[in-house]
């Protein structure tokens, strides 16, 4: 197997050559721009892992991997509608930098394109193909809308909000690697554990990145630190602060979380200091780990070659141990 830079590479080299830049301009200009915006990869990453892990060539889950990653896209397209965002990996988000027409069209044609990629697969796999992708999208679709729920409610617990980001981020790791398996024909047995072990990285995954939004190193992290505090956001560390903080120390940080200061660093400062009192930083690391020993069982129950196992190991834990 591989390093993840020359899985990365391969798909990127695969994704430059589908050629977006078409007419309507309007309509592919936008896509093509998104996709550009490279972000970790892990997703198409994860796929061609898999099908390589149970001895095929990689290169034959290329259209599945990127049917994931243009799925992928497409979800944060509609997101940052939704949300607003005028920001997306440091530039404009494609509703901001265009409109919000633009916005919903090119990401529905982001959909399109993405179940199109599983056409060059036979009968039997472009069948199992989309079958899981289509559940994995109504799964997606139903983490969505409990993150919009959640919004306007104050008695969501910590096991509401791990299966909200277990439906809306981690179900599509789960996916990419029981696609890539698909594609390698592996053993149920396999597919299974590797689906499993994706599940809980991509919840590890967003925990971590709760943590990082507020504890990572302005140097590395990429933007401003404490977003999350800023735009008011229940993250994990949201969620263990009202787990257990204190009458006093609870009132000042709801008031806190429900504000929208002139001063944005004294509010940071101040929200982080009561997540210092209440230990929220280590018991979110707790919760990192936990996920992430949930994610290695799984793999560990496979009959996966031990050599495959380390790969899929040091993957997991270089996601852990990022910065950004």
């Amino acid at each position: 197997m591989r390093s993840t830079q020359a899985y990365q590479e391969i798909f990127s080299s695969h994704l430059s050559s589908l050629g977006f830049e078409k007419e309507p301009i309007g309509l592919y200009k936008p896509i093509s721009y998104i996709i550009q915006l490279e972000g970790k990869r892990m997703r198409p990453v994860l796929s061609l892992m898999a099908c390589e892990a149970v001895g095929k060539d990689p290169i034959s889950a290329l259209a599945a991997a990127t049917a994931v990653e243009l799925f992928h896209n497409f979800t944060l397209l509609h997101d940052d509608i939704m949300d607003e965002a005028t920001l997306r990996r440091g530039q404009q988000t494609v509703h901001h930098k265009w409109d919000v027409n633009t916005g919903i069209l090119s990401g529905d044609a982001l959909l399109v394109t993405a179940y199109q990629q599983l056409n060059t697969y036979d009968d039997f796999l472009f069948s199992k193909l989309t079958k899981l992708l289509s559940e994995t999208a109504l799964l997606v679709c139903e983490g969505q809308q409990y993150d919009v729920d959640f919004e306007t409610r104050d008695n969501v617990s910590i096991d509401e909000y791990i299966h909200m980001i277990r439906l809306k981020t981690a179900v599509l790791l789960g996916c990419a690697l029981r696609m890539g398996a698909l594609v390698g024909q592996a053993s149920a047995e396999i597919a299974d554990s590797l689906y499993e072990f994706g599940v809980n990285l991509g919840i590890a995954f967003q925990l971590q990145d709760d943590l990082l939004d507020t504890f990572g190193d302005p140097k590395t992290f990429g933007k401003k630190v404490g977003g999350d505090i800023i735009e008011n956001k229940k993250t994990i560390l949201y969620h263990l602060t009202r787990a257990h903080a204190t009458a006093k120390d609870l009132a000042d940080f709801e008031k806190l979380m429900s504000s929208t200061p002139q001063n944005e660093d004294k509010k940071i400062k101040e929200v982080k200091s009561i997540y210092e009192l209440i230990d929220a930083r280590q018991r979110a690391k707790e919760q990192v780990t936990t996920y992430t020993k949930n994610a290695l069982d799984a793999l560990n129950q496979s009959s996966l070659a031990d050599n495959q196992l380390a790969y899929f190991t040091a993957f997991a834990e270089e996601l852990m141990l990022r910065t950004k």
